[in-house]
């Protein structure tokens, strides 16, 4: 497979990862990146570690901040950490400052291979909006993004034939959960001729700390009970600090909103009101205050019940488990792409078929 050029749009934590992940991973290199205030592109290859270096505490892209539909971006809420003169990429010696970083992204995508979304998604159209200026711009190459909402991927697969017509593969809701679990999922199931269960309960504990993360948290919040996206949205940084406080740093959710449960059942693994989906947030600790863990429980050839157990290591950070499988899910969507499948495509459609 030849070398994939690719680009992220948000350098918050998820897009810093997954810049910095692409470097233990062969045959990609990053052409671009993008967050609200500016934008970096060298078709050679950034300096990864430069912009990095540039942007560490001093992000760009805040809690509450979606890139408008016209390109530019909102005011940057309160609470947002911007230290220096220049706050984001334009910190960096390849960034340069920018009111429409999406579309100056757009502007260079002919000769970018693949994208990855790693925007907060907190309005639930916002994804699929970005994915219809990429096909309105004939853009040929891969999308992924790591959403967490069922409902959006309604709104892609509503979407589906104009980014086929454009030639656009998009990969949603690929990183840890949806994602790597579901494909997890997906594999566990080979063993059954009916599932009748799936349960997937993660643990997280930020590693690079609720400052790098805010985004992230602000969208898990929203699948609290008495909580939702438009509450989520609304709340300031005071009262989402005095939120964590409450629960001593620990947050747990319970039949989540997970887009788990929509991709299984369009890959014909099960129902999705049979995925339930739930974990453990810690935002003040490295250790994860539970063990994440798939378990697949269906009737197997011979007409027994069982169930599959799929668990990651406590070591594994979320920036293993999410930006890891986000750039391998990417490479694939890559390799689907220049075999000519284009479309909307969830992870557990890239395993085994059930």
């Amino acid at each position: 497979m030849d070398d994939v050029r690719f680009a992220v749009l948000g350098t918050g934590g998820i897009g810093r990862r997954t810049l910095e992940v692409s470097q233990h991973k062969d045959g990609l290199t990053a052409v671009a990146a993008c967050d609200r205030n500016g934008v970096a592109v060298d078709h050679g290859g950034l300096d990864v570690e430069e912009l990095l270096d540039a942007t560490e505490g001093n992000i760009a892209s805040g809690p509450a901040d979606d890139v408008a539909t016209d390109g530019g971006a909102a005011a940057a809420p309160e609470g947002v950490k911007q230290h220096g003169e220049q706050a984001g990429v334009v910190a960096s010696d390849q960034g340069r400052p920018t009111e429409t970083p999406i579309d100056d992204v757009i502007a260079e995508s002919d000769a970018i291979d693949a994208v990855l979304v790693a925007l907060p998604n907190l309005e639930h159209d916002f994804i699929p909006r970005v994915a219809e200026r990429f096909a309105e711009a004939d853009y040929e190459g891969v999308l992924v993004d790591v959403l967490k909402r069922s409902r959006v991927i309604g709104m892609l697969d509503d979407r589906e034939e104009t980014l086929k017509e454009s030639g656009i593969t998009f990969v949603c809701g690929a990183g840890a959960t949806p994602g790597f679990l579901t494909g997890a999922a997906a594999l566990a199931a080979q063993s059954f001729v009916e599932v009748e269960e799936v349960e997937i309960w993660w643990g997280v504990g930020l590693k690079s700390g609720y400052e790098d993360n805010r985004g992230t948290v602000r969208e898990d919040i929203a699948h609290l009970d008495g909580y939702d996206i438009e509450t989520a949205r609304e709340m300031s940084e005071a009262e989402i600090e005095e939120l964590i406080d409450d629960h001593d740093g620990v947050l747990e959710f319970n039949d989540m909103e997970h887009a788990d449960d929509v991709l299984l059942e369009r890959a014909g693994i099960c129902d999705a009101e049979d995925v339930h989906v739930g974990g453990v947030l810690d935002v003040r600790s490295d250790e994860k205050p539970t063990t994440t863990t798939v378990s697949v429980t269906g009737t197997t050839f011979d007409g027994e019940t069982g169930t599959n157990t799929f668990q990651l290591d406590d070591v594994t950070s979320m920036e293993a488990n999410v930006n890891g499988p986000a750039l391998g899910y990417l490479k694939a969507g890559v390799r689907n792409n220049r075999a000519g499948h284009y479309g909307v495509f969830g992870p557990a459609d890239l395993m085994p078929g059930f």
